[in-house]
């Protein structure tokens, strides 16, 4: 592993010091702050998939996020109460606010509802986020203050589906590619922000003084992009930064500062490996098998992960209550991997490497050659793989280059994109419908793997309106997946942030998606801080 984090923090006392006596810039002051970020700027369309979560500041979703430890509770933005359903869960209807405006001046109603989750749905979007929204068949609006969705079957997630931002109706006029549309540059929504400046490497949010709910006291909000983990806590520890998300490992650094606050947030966004069908050697059922108990998930999240994570077995965490099995776990036993692969056939060869039929147990895992924390899970997993006789290579990529290869190589993956139901945690990552290329993203289901069952399950607890049953089927999928997994699930990470000490109060912890972050952490609900008296 690079950086050991003693040698990193004496290199960032130093650089610190030498940037300070520079007289360097430093973090915001007043009702302003600067944070860092590893994700890249722009993109802010909604109809291309952002802020499916409800995190977009520029945007309101019809529903949001209320926060707290635990699965988030929803509470209306855009609506006025949370949205009614008929008995057969198929027609929801939701009731708007009035008297609300988009940031260009516009008025708000329910034909920007219908206008957003049409643009969404319109194969001219192109939208990865379409497959996500596919029970919906069509919405209509009522009248200005009422809008109505009809399912094509009953889908007691449904609200899930209601946190996405909505744009004007005359934003998406013209159909065409959501990548395309000037929204990902020019965002125009009901938030309590607005874009006020955007570069390649920062953007500048300003409050919106016309905001429908009470007006952000904190004014200005600058975000940076830098990609380097390294880069970022440098200029952190130098004091160019109120605040940024880092690596556990990079973060524990500052446990030490005065002045500055490491803190995490629970969340469902799990790292794993996925094993391509396609590969002789990660598609066999048995290495699959063997390999999800030659990983020592509990080193991994010590020595990795600082202790900032969970053991993942499955893509459902615990958080889940009766959905959440708590059987269909993988024993750490690398005795019994190494039983499965003999059983099997594949037999150890001089080098320690097994072989099956003249092939060797090899294969590639591919990871984002930015990411220093996929870097060092990805090299737990070929130390732990090599200790069953598993050789597993790993090419640090740029995701364009990653993307073409998802059928024939595995990837250390994330997920979790959308954790507040059992649903839209795991539909995407099991499915076989998204075998089909033109549904998803090339990301979902990346093991290219089909099972019945897990089809089966999945579809029977989506379209089940008892809690009970939809729990059951839940547990059901999950030992299904242990008796034939299709990806090696690693951890569920705690997300962690690192930040300067200020006179604010925030509104505490939410359970995070994949997509973190700045936009996430302390940072999740800017707009209701307040000054501590």
């Amino acid at each position: 592993m690079r950086g050991r984090p003693g040698a990193l923090l004496g290199a960032l006392a130093v650089l610190a010091a030498a940037v300070s006596a520079c007289g360097a810039p430093t973090a915001a002051q007043g009702d302003s702050l600067i944070l860092a970020d590893a994700h890249e700027l722009g993109g802010y369309n909604p109809i291309a998939g952002y802020g499916a979560a409800g995190e977009a500041k520029m945007y309101d979703g019809l529903l949001r996020p209320t926060g707290g430890n635990g699965l988030s509770a929803f509470e209306p933005a855009l609506a006025t109460e949370p949205p009614t359903a008929d008995p057969t869960a198929t027609t929801w209807t939701v009731k708007l606010r009035t008297g609300v405006r988009f940031s260009d001046g516009s008025a708000f109603d329910a034909e920007d509802v219908a206008a957003t989750y049409r643009a969404i749905l319109d194969p001219a979007s192109a939208s990865e986020a379409r497959s996500s929204f596919e029970m919906i068949d069509r919405v209509e609006a009522l009248d200005p203050g009422t809008a109505r969705f009809t399912l094509r079957y009953p889908y007691s997630a449904f609200p899930t589906k209601l946190l996405i931002g909505i744009v004007p109706a005359e934003a998406v006029a013209v159909p065409g590619p959501a990548a395309e549309s000037r929204l990902n540059s020019e965002p125009v929504g009901t938030g309590p922000y607005k874009l006020t400046q955007l570069t390649p490497d920062r953007a500048v949010l300003e409050a919106n003084e016309n905001y429908w709910g009470p007006v952000p006291q904190v004014k200005k909000l600058t975000l940076l992009y830098v990609p380097d983990d390294n880069t970022r806590a440098q200029r952190m520890a130098a004091g160019e930064l109120d605040g940024t998300s880092l690596p556990p490992l990079l973060a524990r650094t500052f446990d030490k500062r005065g002045g500055v606050t490491v803190s995490s947030n629970t969340s469902a966004d799990w790292r794993g490996v996925s094993l391509p069908e396609g590969d002789p050697v990660a598609g066999d059922p048995a290495v699959r098998r063997a390999l999800n108990h030659a990983v020592d998930r509990q080193a991994i999240i010590d020595n990795v992960l600082g202790g900032y994570g969970r053991a993942a077995y499955t893509p459902f965490p615990e958080v889940y209550g009766a959905s959440y099995n708590p059987g269909a776990v993988f024993t750490f036993d690398r005795g019994l991997a190494a039983s499965i692969l003999d059983q099997a056939g594949w037999r150890p060869g001089a080098d320690g490497i097994r072989q099956k039929d003249g092939r060797r147990a090899a294969f590639t895992v591919m990871y984002n050659s930015s990411d220093t924390l996929r870097r060092d899970l990805a090299q737990a997993f070929v130390s732990d793989a090599r200790r069953v006789g598993i050789e597993v290579d790993l090419a640090a990529l740029s995701w364009d280059r990653i993307e073409p290869r998802v059928d024939r190589d595995g990837i250390l993956l994330g997920g979790g994109d959308e954790p507040y139901d059992p649903d839209t945690q795991a539909y995407k990552t099991l499915h076989s419908s998204y075998l089909k290329p033109e549904v998803g993203s090339p990301y979902d289901n990346a093991s290219r793997h089909a099972n019945p069952a897990f089809d089966t399950l999945l579809d029977k607890a989506r379209r089940s309106t008892d809690a009970n049953e939809r729990a059951a089927a839940y547990r059901d999928l999950q030992t299904a997946f242990v008796a034939d997994p299709s990806y090696v699930f690693l951890v569920f990470l705690d997300h962690v942030y690192v930040a300067e000490d200020s006179g604010w109060s925030t509104s505490g912890p939410v359970l995070e998606p994949h997509s973190h972050g700045v936009t996430w952490g302390p940072w999740w609900s800017l707009q209701t801080w307040t000054r501590r008296s």
